[in-house]
């Protein structure tokens, strides 16, 4: 077995005893290595440092117990929190909502959303107070509607009125503008001939997957990044697969533009909303 190999084993490892105290020496004996160059190595090929990794999959653990219903305490200790107060200190950049929202699926938060149709299919975009929460492009509406309830199934969603609130709107015409071809009125006349609109987003990710979307936002319209690319930029070079894997789990689309990430054969990879609607979007941005 390989030293990388090993690596991977460990995640492994520290999936199955998330709950229980990993310390770094502890790990970088299990490596065979020390603890310096266990944690080096570790962030290379993996993309996050081993706390990092062990935080991810108490998070993760955390959310399963909140959704079987288990109390936000039993939850928080079951998943190897050593505190309440420290979830809750971070539950805004982890969870989205605080442990208790989550439980309840998003109880109480009340998004607003809002449909369009585009060039590349409909276009529904659903916000917080706080940001995009949700914009997906598929063929009908109500299947999209659909998954937003899916993922908020107890938060107050409702549709959003043609004279409601002026940013949810501003929002909209800045996601549809870069959905223009370049150089058209529209997309001149928008933030949709550089990067990204500059939209305010309400999302939950890992460290690392916050990471790459950060990365994702800087480039520019009519531009192309490989997975390996993106990698290097963000400082971890054989976090490759991550990368892809951080791209596949954007519920954001073209706020945070992964369609402008491809394989390094050229080939476009995936997209969550559809490899034709990738080359679709690609071809708008490159005529």
């Amino acid at each position: 077995m390989t030293k990388d190999q090993r690596l991977h084993e460990l995640c492994r490892y520290i999936e199955a005893n998330s709950s229980e105290s990993l310390t770094l020496e502890h790990l970088s004996g299990l490596a065979h290595m020390s603890p310096d160059r266990f944690q080096r190595r570790f962030k290379e090929v993996i993309g996050v440092t081993p706390k990092q990794y062990a935080d991810a999959c108490r998070l993760r653990a955390l959310k399963q117990n909140l959704r079987v219903g288990n109390s936000v305490t039993d939850a928080v200790f079951a998943a190897g929190f050593g505190s309440t107060s420290r979830v809750y200190e971070r539950a805004s950049s982890r969870l989205g909502m605080t442990p208790g929202q989550y439980r309840a699926g998003g109880r109480n938060l009340e998004i607003s959303w809002a449909s369009a149709a585009t060039p590349v299919g409909q276009l529904l975009m659903a916000a917080t107070d706080r940001g995009l929460c949700f914009v997906e492009l598929g063929d009908e509406v109500e299947v999209m509607h659909l998954h937003l309830a899916e993922e908020f199934p107890e938060a107050v969603v409702s549709e959003m009125p043609e004279g409601g609130s002026e940013p949810f709107w501003q929002w909209m015409d800045a996601l549809c503008g870069t959905l223009q071809a370049s150089g058209s009125k529209q997309a001149t006349g928008s933030k949709a001939s550089g990067s990204s609109p500059e939209l305010p987003v309400d999302i939950r990710g890992t460290a690392f997957q916050v990471q790459v979307w950060d990365y994702l936002r800087q480039i520019p319209r009519g531009e192309l990044r490989t997975y390996k690319e993106v990698a290097q930029a963000i400082g971890r070079p054989k976090a490759v697969r991550a990368v892809a894997s951080a791209c596949g789990a954007n519920r954001v689309a073209l706020a945070i533009p992964c369609h402008r990430v491809i394989r390094g054969d050229g080939g476009l990879g995936g997209y969550r909303w559809g490899i034709e609607r990738k080359r679709q979007l690609l071809a708008i941005e490159n005529p």
